[in-house]
């Protein structure tokens, strides 16, 4: 019979014999809906976040992001930069200045390779921004998602 382990909020990870050894992709942190500032095609290709973000988020330097558009729908894979902290910069740069222009609304996030049995206790950081990139408040947990009529 399967051990059910607790994770956070209603998410519950049912390890088995089988899955002991298995690695699974989970988000790390996220950086929620926020505004892109710079958009600079001719910059080395990164996104440069106020550092004070990335510190928030807990992405580190030169780690791997995915960055979803919610203005135009475009999904693509960079690197974080660090800007000046306390400056609410968010600037997509290089070939991904194609994809985002100033005033975009995006999400970025960051995930993690983790066993089956660190994924049930792992929590990640989310980061929830205003339209001027000010932390409005942090979670670890994603609320559920309610079935309407």
């Amino acid at each position: 019979m399967p051990a059910a382990l607790e994770g956070h909020g209603s998410f519950r990870i049912h390890i088995t014999a089988e899955m002991g050894d298995m690695h699974l992709t989970l988000l790390k942190a996220k950086l929620h809906r926020a505004r892109v500032t710079h958009a600079e095609l001719e910059y080395e290709g990164s996104c440069a976040i106020d550092g004070r973000l990335l510190d928030a988020a807990g992405i580190l330097d030169y780690e791997q992001i995915q960055i979803y558009n919610v203005t135009n729908g475009e999904r693509f894979t960079t690197y974080a930069i660090r800007a000046e902290e306390g400056s609410r910069i968010i600037s997509v740069n290089g070939a991904a200045a194609h994809k985002a222009n100033v005033g975009d609304c995006i999400i970025i996030c960051a995930y993690v390779g983790l066993e089956a049995t660190e994924a049930a206790r792992f929590k990640p950081k989310l980061v929830y921004l205003d339209e001027q990139n000010f932390v409005t408040h942090t979670r670890n947990t994603i609320p559920v998602q309610l079935a309407t009529a």
